[in-house]
């Protein structure tokens, strides 16, 4: 474990992030006040959110999406991954996809929390209007950009009540991801992922802006009070692969407003632009700051033709300095489609020197993430 030099950094930036000034974070000499989604959230949920929070002052935690389920050259091995494989260690973050949850990957999400790690969600769901056996990419996938929305949003249509359907399953998977004593286990979910993007349904080609918003805050509504769903820690994640001209207008994109995010994240698909990843990463790390949320990076990586330095080079030094809680490779499937490190990677040695650098936490550097930090509290809107 790395908690000599996790203490070391974690005075190091103390001066840096002591002297936010969060616009819906209040500090006197004693409390943070933290604002969710979820009022209601349970007390796990909360404290998980406040750790968010504070883990931004330690360093920044490493995740990667379906690690536990398969890697390069393997499927289904117990208590394995890719990265464990290299540096003997499971990420801190377990990324999973809400499309095509079952009983598998909550004993994933179980067995995580078990350990002290957490997981975020994302969903990829097919289009409600055009899904059917048969179809084919994109047709009724997430891809489809068919326009709906609108349609789910009047009350009462045809749209609507297939939709509330398809939401009450998500409900009962999350009240099916339960600990070994019978308590929720807290998850970050991301409904709508990549919202800035024409690619999917709910995205800015397929939705107008007060579309998009009321969508959001239309899911959120029923989970939270139609369904009594009180574990989830709601994260926005617009995609940001380039140097834009205002990146914090682009990452508040179609804002549903501060009492409907509780993470703010990004999808930085930037490849070997590094000044696109700084450029953002600073924008990122001040919005923080700005609206008194936790931040993190929900998805990167280069997919293949890896460069051998890409751990310690592109993505290390454009986090330090900048407060974040998380960096979440995509998954890997094979050479050819392989976001984060594995053995035979050309990348694994470099990674192995970003899991020795102490700004980065793993699973086995986390503190206890669902007990309630000192000095912080949660309180409503």
């Amino acid at each position: 474990m790395k908690i000599l030099r996790i203490l070391t950094i974690g005075l190091a930036l103390f001066s840096l992030t002591a002297g936010y000034a969060a616009g819906k974070k209040k500090t006197d000499a004693k409390k943070t006040v933290l604002r969710m989604v979820d009022p209601d959230a349970t007390p796990e949920t909360k404290a998980l959110y406040a750790n968010l929070w504070e883990i931004q002052k330690k360093g920044v935690m490493f995740g990667h999406h379906d690690y536990p389920s398969y890697g390069v050259g393997w499927r289904g091995d117990a208590d394995r991954s890719d990265v464990k494989d290299i540096v003997g260690d499971h990420p801190a973050v377990y990324s999973l996809d809400m499309a095509g949850i079952d009983d598998r990957k909550i004993e994933f999400i179980k067995a995580a929390h078990k350990r002290g790690g957490l997981s975020m969600l994302v969903w990829h769901q097919t289009n409600p209007l055009t899904e059917g056996p048969g179809k084919k990419y994109p047709v009724g996938t997430a891809w489809d950009n068919t326009k709906v929305v609108d349609q789910i949003l009047t009350e009462g249509s045809e749209m609507n009540i297939k939709y509330k359907k398809r939401l009450d399953d998500v409900a009962e998977a999350f009240s099916k991801m339960v600990d070994e004593n019978g308590k929720l286990i807290p998850v970050i979910f991301r409904p709508l992922h990549e919202h800035t993007q024409t690619w999917n349904w709910w995205g800015s080609k397929a939705t107008t802006e007060q579309e998009f918003i009321d969508f959001w805050r239309f899911i959120i509504t029923y989970l939270r009070d139609v369904k009594g769903v009180h574990n989830v820690i709601y994260a926005i994640s617009p995609q940001m692969d380039a140097v834009y001209p205002d990146p914090k207008a682009r990452l508040q994109f179609r804002w549903p407003g501060d009492e409907w995010v509780d993470l703010l994240g990004m999808d930085c698909y930037h490849g070997r632009n590094t000044r696109a990843f700084v450029s953002n990463m600073k924008a990122i790390s001040e919005l923080s700051a700005e609206l008194g949320k936790p931040v993190g990076v929900t998805e990167t990586g280069l997919e293949n033709n890896h460069k051998p330095d890409y751990w310690t080079v592109d993505l290390l030094p454009a986090m330090k300095g900048n407060p974040c809680s998380m960096v979440v490779a995509w998954r890997n499937e094979k050479p050819s489609h392989a976001y984060g490190p594995y053995p035979s990677d050309s990348t694994a040695e470099d990674f192995q020197v970003f899991y020795d650098d102490p700004y980065t936490l793993f699973e086995k550097d986390l503190p206890d993430m669902y007990t309630m930090p000192k000095g912080v509290v949660i309180k409503k809107w």
